[in-house]
């Protein structure tokens, strides 16, 4: 199988009519400048240089601002400049990145015509009043209609969407997964709402008028939209805005995070407490107290079944007193597990009885 490459190339806020209250690409992206046809050929060579696997695929991605409101002709120099690279054979395909009131028949005919491959919407809700609330400029049936259309021309499609949100729930939260996943995606990307520098939610934070999640609330939230897609099979590609200088710590001298739920392994978080879920729910079916338990595990999930910092097993312990043994068994299937039972509560009067008896 081929290693899947991406070479990101961001257009921070280009073609963007709006901006909404929670964001400021420049800031995000660390990019300020407009980008050239030049500059995707600059970085395109050097990621190709980089890449050790000759087996590979590569896909060059536009990311950041609304790529199809961006003036056309530049549009087209950026995606000629990369579609060099497909004929060249060096690069398989183009992804891009817009917003689904930025879609109709003839842009699709357009990047269709530049090999585009995967076309991703910011959806982020699929409830109008927070979509205004957000100032985002589209509603709902704007989704349902690009969604419709990328799929109809033979396009990958992919969603975005956000959790926590200005006066969103976590029901708005699990009932736009439920929509999105009416619209077939391939792909999501999950993102807990962070409050960046220089935005109008940064006002009304600091004005009292927004509340961030806590960890705890971004990571319950996201279990549970996640585990939608997961059993209807849509690939969920990225949890939580990716680590940069710029997305850091709020305490970091260069970050631009003011508040939320920021965490370098958001993805690890959620994960591992999703395994964590499975794991009690396997314990709670046994018929003894159990004291002790053995998990075996594919060794790719086994850092995750642990938790960051151990917080799985701690919890375990703390919660329900249970010791785990944790151990490394590649015939196990990725995303499975066995559990045995080790020690019981009635093993440990046993051993007392028989350290009495002596």
């Amino acid at each position: 199988m081929k290693k899947e490459y991406i070479i990101p190339i961001f257009v921070p806020h280009l073609g963007c009519p709006h901006k909404c209250t929670f964001c400021n690409q420049k800031e995000i992206s660390g990019e300020t400048k407009q980008v050239t046809a030049q500059d995707v050929k600059d970085t395109i060579e050097f990621y190709l240089k980089n890449f050790k696997d000759d087996s590979r695929y590569v896909e060059v991605a536009f990311f950041g601002g609304s790529f199809t409101g961006i003036d056309e002709k530049i549009q087209n120099e950026l995606l000629e400049a990369a579609n060099e690279y497909i004929s060249a054979g060096k690069v398989g395909s183009i992804r891009i990145s817009t917003r689904p009131d930025y879609i109709n028949k003839d842009i699709l005919k357009r990047l269709k015509h530049y090999n585009v491959k995967t076309i991703e919407l910011g959806v982020q809700s699929s409830n109008d009043y927070i979509l205004a609330k957000c100032q985002r400029g589209h509603t709902f049936d704007d989704v349902k209609k690009a969604s419709f259309l990328i799929r109809w021309k033979g396009f990958t499609l992919g969603h975005q969407m956000m959790v926590g949100l200005p006066e969103s729930t976590k029901l708005d939260e699990i009932n736009t997964a439920k929509q999105l996943i009416k619209l077939k995606p391939k792909i999501v990307r999950i993102y807990p709402v962070l409050v960046i520098k220089d935005t109008e939610l940064e006002r009304e934070y600091k004005d009292g008028e927004y509340q961030p999640l806590t960890f705890e609330q971004a990571v319950e939230r996201s279990k549970e939209v996640m585990q939608l897609f997961n059993k209807a099979k849509v690939e969920v590609i990225r949890l939580g805005l990716q680590n940069t200088e710029e997305i850091s710590d709020p305490n970091s001298e260069q970050s631009q995070v003011v508040a939320g739920p920021f965490h370098p392994a958001f993805r690890q978080l959620v994960e591992s407490s999703m395994w964590y879920d499975e794991i009690v729910a396997k314990i709670k079916k046994f018929n003894v107290k159990v004291m002790q338990v053995l998990i075996t595990a594919n060794p790719e999930n086994i850092n995750t079944i642990i938790g960051h910092k151990k917080e799985n097993v701690k919890k375990l312990k703390e919660v329900y007193d249970v010791d785990v043994i944790i151990k490394p068994d590649e015939s196990i299937k990725k995303g499975k597990f066995e559990i045995e039972i080790e020690k019981t509560y009635e093993d440990i009067l046993e051993e007392e009885r028989e350290k009495l008896k002596k």
